[in-house]
């Protein structure tokens, strides 16, 4: 029997490491000499770097980057196969490296992101995975070009400092002194929204005021992105910020199409991808997932939904634990997921189900294998 246990952390209690290790303890108690595999996943938000680097045997780099308003933080992103690089764009350019007090989304740059890609591209890297969720910026991406080496001129011909303030006075782009292993690479962006760049859905109204963004802010910055977007279909020829995920943290989204020429994927398939999860999971005989908290959301490209359609495929058996059921959780049965079971056992303080994380969830796991084997015992 050959169990896969791809699960995604319980944010904040367990890591998705330890759930395979507890998954595997109990599989081994409930069936006695069965095969297991423990593959973590990350739907490609927070800890997609880690998930990569730890299922393909990479490495981390460091670097010492500018973060959102300028100051030096640092930053790591993942090297895998050699010659590919995942970057997590909120580790230069993220909302929690700026203090509440100390944010500017006039002035908030992905200058650090282009800096991660930058370091990448000199130490030989060509192929590109770069999660952009969780942004302090609303720059629209010039930030993260700048760093890659492109000007962004006034209407004198003078070069503007590549922040959300400017957008408004940018007249024509200079592609001339960009990277030039930026058109050897392949840049792939894991982006799990469809937001334009413009509009009332578009990056600014709907994601700006997480940032700070007042309505003053607001007004501001959509004329500057509307400028922006007429010089970006001016200098490529095509309408970028219509596209859907343009919007994406901050703009980034555009940014990276118009650039560094990427495509948008939904981070959860290019996790699994990357993992090379189809073929992980051939000849297996149950599948095992899991997520914090299942709810509407988790059909929306949350990893149950991508691990449970790639276990559809191939007719295996999947089921989920999960911390918590809300709304519409059971959306995912239409997903690949037959089953899902809660760690929470009784009425609990939420306090006392976070702290005793480990033993619900070990608890769940043997409840749920001691199910499994009833089932495979009826006619």
């Amino acid at each position: 029997m050959k169990i896969v246990f791809a699960p995604d952390s319980f944010k904040g209690t367990l890591s998705a490491d330890r759930i395979c290790e507890l998954l595997d303890e109990k599989a081994k108690l409930i069936f006695p000499g069965c095969e297991t595999v423990g593959i973590p996943v990350s739907d490609g938000g927070e800890g997609a770097v880690d998930v990569v680097v730890s299922a393909t045997k990479g490495e981390f780099r460091e670097i010492v980057a500018k973060g959102p308003m300028g100051k030096d933080v640092n930053a790591k992103y993942g090297i895998f196969h050699k010659d590919s690089a995942i970057i997590e764009m909120a580790t230069a350019s993220g909302l929690p490296l700026v203090p509440v007090e100390e944010r500017d989304v006039r002035r908030a740059s992905t200058y650090g992101t282009g800096e991660l890609i930058a370091d990448a591209l000199e130490r030989g890297i060509r192929k590109f995975h770069i999660a952009i969720g969780g942004s302090a910026t609303n720059d629209g991406g010039i930030g993260c070009a700048a760093a890659l080496g492109v000007r962004f001129l006034d209407e004198n011909g003078q070069e503007l400092e590549a922040l959300p303030v400017n957008l408004h006075k940018i007249h024509s782009i200079d592609m001339s002194h960009i990277n030039p292993h930026v058109q050897e690479s392949d840049f792939v962006v894991m982006c799990d929204v469809t937001n334009p760049l413009l509009g009332e859905t578009g990056a600014t109204y709907i994601f700006g005021p997480q940032k700070g963004a007042d309505e003053e802010d607001k007004k501001f910055l959509e004329a500057g992105m509307e400028n922006y977007a007429k010089v970006l279909e001016k200098t490529f020829g095509k309408d970028i910020a219509s596209t859907p995920g343009a919007g994406a943290a901050g703009g980034l989204g555009a940014g990276l199409m118009a650039f560094v020429n990427a495509r948008l994927n939904r981070g959860i398939e290019t996790v699994l991808g990357i993992l090379d999860f189809d073929h992980v999971i051939e000849g297996a005989d149950l599948v095992v997932t899991g997520e914090g908290m299942m709810d509407y959301q988790s059909v929306y490209g949350k990893v149950p939904f991508g691990v449970g359609s790639a276990a559809k495929k191939q007719n295996i058996p999947c089921v989920a634990i999960v911390g918590g059921m809300g709304k519409d959780a059971a959306n995912i049965y239409e997903y690949g997921v037959d089953s899902i079971i809660t760690t929470i056992n009784g009425a609990m303080p939420i306090e006392d189900a976070l702290d005793r994380a480990e033993e619900l969830f070990s608890n769940a796991a043997e409840r749920l294998l001691r199910m499994v084997r009833v089932g495979m015992s009826m006619k």
